[in-house]
C-alpha cells in the first residue's frame, strides 16, 4: 500500500493542487499505509506546536514592511544613492545594479521583489546606455539573490523556526556572506566591463551627492532600525518587524508613492503569502511527525555512518542535494521538506546550526537563478522580454561565482559566525 502514496501525491501535484495540500494529504495517507493511523489523533497538537513559535510572528510583519516599501516608490532613491558610490566606474550601471540589490535586500528581503523592481527600472536604463539587454537582465537576476541572505530575510526566519535557531544570530550571520557575494559579483561585472568596454555614467548624469544622501535617508532607515534594534537588544525580531511596518508607511508617504489602495494591496499580498507559508508549515509538520515515528533521521544518520562520509563528506552530499532541490522547488518548500530530515544529522556531526542555516539558505537561493525553475530568471525574462534560455546561458558565469562563494562559506564557517560570536550569539542560542 505504501507504494501508492507517491503515485497519488504525483497525481495530485500534476492536477495543480497546492503543494501544501499535496504534502499534507500524502502525510496522512502514509500514516495509514505504515500502520500509524492511531497517532493521527495527536497530529493537531503536533501541528500547532510547530506554528506556535514566537519567531514566526515576525515573518508576516517583515513581508508587509517589504510590500509597503516596494510599493512606496523607493527604488529610484536607492538607484540614485548607488550611483553616487560606483556610477563613475567603468560598467558603472552594472555596479549600481548590484549595490542597489544590497540596499534593497535590507528593505524587502525578497529576491523576486528585487528582480522585478530592477527589471522595470534599471534594465531599460542600462539598455539605453549601451549594455546588451541580455547582459543587463543577467546581472539583475544574479544580484537579486543577495536579498534573501542580507537581513531581514524571510527564509532565515523560516529556517530559525524550523530548527529552533536564534533569528538574531541568523540575521547577523547573513551580513558578511551577503557583502562577500556582492563584492564577488562586482568583480565579475568589472571583468565584463573591461572585456566588453561597458560605459561609465557621465559626470553630468550623476546625481548630486548631498541632496541624494538626504533624500535616501527614509529608504535606508529601515535596515538601520531592524539591525540596530535587534543587535543591540532594544527589540526582538518581532518587535523590530512591527516598527519596520510603521517606518515603511512613513517612507512611502515621504516618497509619495504609497496610496491607500496600494496599502490594501500590500495587506492582501501579505495575507496570501503568510497564509501559504503557514499552511506549508502545517503540512510539513505532519510529515516531520511521521518521520520521527519512523525514525527517519536516525536511519539517515546510520546510513551516513555506514558509508563513512564523515562531516565534510556529508556536508558536500547535503549541499548537492540542496542545489538540485533549489532548481525545482520553491525555497520555503525545499527548506520545509529537507531541513528537518538532513540538518539534524549535520548538527550531530558538529555543524553550527547558524552557519548551517546560512549555507543552506545561500545554496537554495542559487536555485532561484538556475534553470529549469529559477524563479528570478522567470521574473526577469517575463519583465524584460529576454528569451528564458538565452538568459539562462548568460547568467552561467554569475552562477559559477555564486557557487565559489558558497564553497568558501562552507570551508570557512567563521565568515558567517564572526558577527554572531562578537555579540555573544551562535550555536543556536
Amino acid at each position: 500500500m505504501i507504494v501508492l502514496v507517491p503515485i497519488i501525491a504525483a497525481l495530485f501535484l500534476a492536477s495543480g493542487l497546492a503543494i501544501a495540500y499535496v504534502i499534507g494529504g500524502a502525510a496522512v495517507l502514509t500514516f495509514v499505509a505504515t500502520d500509524n493511523a492511531r497517532y493521527l489523533a495527536i497530529l493537531p497538537q503536533q501541528i500547532f506546536s510547530k506554528i506556535d513559535v514566537f519567531a514566526l510572528m515576525a515573518m508576516p510583519l517583515f513581508i508587509l514592511a517589504g510590500e509597503l516599501m516596494n510599493r512606496g516608490g523607493i527604488t529610484s532613491a536607492l538607484i540614485s544613492l548607488s550611483m553616487t558610490f560606483v556610477g563613475r566606474l567603468r560598467g558603472g550601471l552594472g555596479h549600481v545594479n548590484i549595490i542597489t540589490s544590497v540596499f534593497f535586500a535590507g528593505i524587502s528581503g525578497s529576491a523576486v521583489a528585487d528582480a522585478a523592481a530592477l527589471s522595470n527600472t534599471l534594465v531599460p536604463e542600462m539598455r539605453k546606455r549601451g549594455y546588451s539587454l541580455t547582459y543587463a537582465s543577467a546581472v539583475t537576476a544574479a544580484s537579486s539573490i543577495i536579498g534573501p541572505i542580507v537581513p531581514p530575510s524571510i527564509i532565515l526566519i523560516f529556517y530559525g523556526a524550523l530548527m529552533g535557531t536564534s533569528v538574531t544570530a541568523l540575521f547577523l550571520a547573513g551580513i558578511v556572506p551577503g557583502l562577500i557575494l556582492a563584492g564577488a559579483l562586482i568583480l565579475l561585472n568589472g571583468f565584463f566591463a573591461w572585456r566588453d568596454d561597458h560605459p561609465r555614467v557621465e559626470k553630468e548624469d550623476m546625481p548630486p551627492i548631498l541632496p541624494t544622501l538626504i533624500h535616501s535617508i527614509p529608504a535606508m532607515a529601515l535596515p538601520v532600525i531592524i539591525l540596530g534594534g535587534i543587535v543591540f537588544g532594544w527589540m526582538t525580531p518581532t518587535e523590530a518587524a512591527a516598527v519596520a511596518v510603521f517606518t515603511a508607511l512613513g517612507a512611502g508617504w515621504f516618497y509619495e508613492g504609497l496610496t491607500w489602495p496600494s496599502v490594501l494591496q500590500g495587506l492582501q499580498r501579505t495575507a496570501m503569502l503568510s497564509g501559504s507559508i503557514f499552511m506549508l508549515i502545517c503540512a510539513v509538520s505532519a510529515l516531520g511527525y511521521l518521520g520521527a515515528l519512523e525514525r527517519i533521521p536516525e536511519a539517515i544518520s546510520n546510513a551516513v555512518t555506514s558509508l563513512g562520509l564523515g562531516p565534510a563528506g556529508y556536508m558536500l552530499v547535503m549541499n548537492v542535494i540542496f542545489i538540485f532541490a533549489g532548481m525545482v522547488l520553491d525555497i520555503p518548500v525545499a527548506l520545509a521538506l529537507l531541513v528537518p530530515l538532513l540538518a539534524p544529522v549535520a548538527i550531530a556531526q558538529g555543524a553550527d546550526p547558524v552557519h548551517l542555516g546560512i549555507v543552506l539558505c545561500f545554496n537554495l537561493c542559487i536555485g532561484l537563478v538556475s534553470p529549469p525553475m529559477g524563479g528570478c530568471l522567470l521574473v526577469v525574462s517575463a519583465v524584460t522580454g529576454v528569451n528564458y534560455w538565452k538568459l539562462a546561458r548568460a547568467i552561467i558565469p554569475f552562477v559559477l561565482v555564486q557557487i565559489a562563494v558558497l564553497a568558501l562559506l562552507i570551508q570557512v564557517p567563521e565568515i558567517s559566525l564572526a558577527l554572531p560570536h562578537a555579540f555573544g550569539l551562535g550555536g543556536g542560542n
